[in-house]
């Protein structure tokens, strides 16, 4: 069973915007948080944003100013606004949950599949 599906991914022109979905179980909502990440070709997957269970929500510096994101608790959807994009923030953006490790730490732990985000110009 998919716990995690993103969507809202696409082309669009270097400046434009768009805004990526990911709803989750009703289970997911008892971890340490959620958030974004995303991989480019023959890069490591790397963190956008991610939101604390206390609402706490980090940026990566690249993205800051230019990407938001948001968590409706009623409806179980994460979201990333995405605005002014550039060709370097192409890449497949995952959704995921963070839950606490072994070593209690906030780390993401339950996967989606991915949405390719595609900036050209």
């Amino acid at each position: 069973q998919v716990q995690l599906q993103e969507s809202g991914g696409g082309s669009v022109e270097v400046g434009g915007s768009l805004q990526l979905s990911c709803p989750f179980a009703r289970y997911i909502f008892s971890g340490c948080g959620m958030g974004w990440f995303r991989q480019a070709p023959g890069t490591e997957r790397d963190l956008v944003s991610t939101i604390s269970q206390d609402g706490t929500i980090t940026y990566a510096d690249s993205v800051k100013g230019r990407f938001t994101l948001s968590q409706d608790d009623v409806k179980k959807v994460l979201y990333l606004q995405m605005n002014s994009l550039q060709i370097e923030d192409t890449a497949v953006y995952y959704c995921a949950a963070l839950f606490e490790d072994s070593s209690l730490r906030c780390v993401p732990q339950v996967w989606g599949q991915g949405t390719q985000v595609t900036v050209t110009s």
